[in-house]
């Protein structure tokens, strides 16, 4: 096991009201700390859904893990094979290498803070997947920048099967 120290100075504080929010219905992420706010040690962004909204595709990130906690709603969340509904006060923990994917459960919203750590630069994704959502590049452009905010898709059949 290794120890990753981050380096910063200064307590970080971001007012929820000056926060960038990308997007809107049915997928809204609000941009609350990146990578270099807090010396690498985390990203986090908050992801609310409308109900029954997809919010990430199945992907793995080599490099960090990914921490869901839902504020309010339920979510649909896949890690590995498994596909759990997380409610209210409910915390899912992914270790890197692990197949994940997140999305309202059915008839529900879902209000999710996501923390990435050790953190990777990621409010440039979010900017760049409301690009997509825009038409101004194409879907197939996350392929360029997969290693960049190592962020990687694959297929997943328990994900693909679980409203069938």
């Amino acid at each position: 096991m290794s120890l990753f120290v981050p380096e910063f100075d200064d307590t970080v504080l971001v007012r929820g009201a000056e926060a960038e929010v990308v997007g809107g219905a049915p997928v809204a992420v609000k941009l609350l700390a990146d990578s270099s706010a807090s010396g690498g040690a985390l990203s986090t962004v908050r992801v609310t859904l409308a109900e029954g909204a997809d919010g990430a595709r199945p992907h793995v990130h080599h490099n960090s893990a990914e921490m869901f906690y839902l504020l309010d709603g339920e979510a649909e969340v896949l890690s590995g094979d498994d596909v759990v509904t997380a409610g209210r006060g409910d915390l899912i923990i992914v270790p890197p290498d692990r197949p994940h994917a997140f999305a309202a459960a059915p008839g529900s919203t879902a209000d999710l803070l996501i923390v990435i750590t050790p953190g990777v630069e990621r409010f440039e994704y979010f900017r760049h997947l409301q690009r997509i959502r825009l038409g101004e590049v194409t879907p197939e452009s996350l392929l360029e920048v997969q290693e960049l905010y190592d962020n990687h898709f694959l297929r997943s059949d328990a994900w693909d099967g679980r409203r069938r």
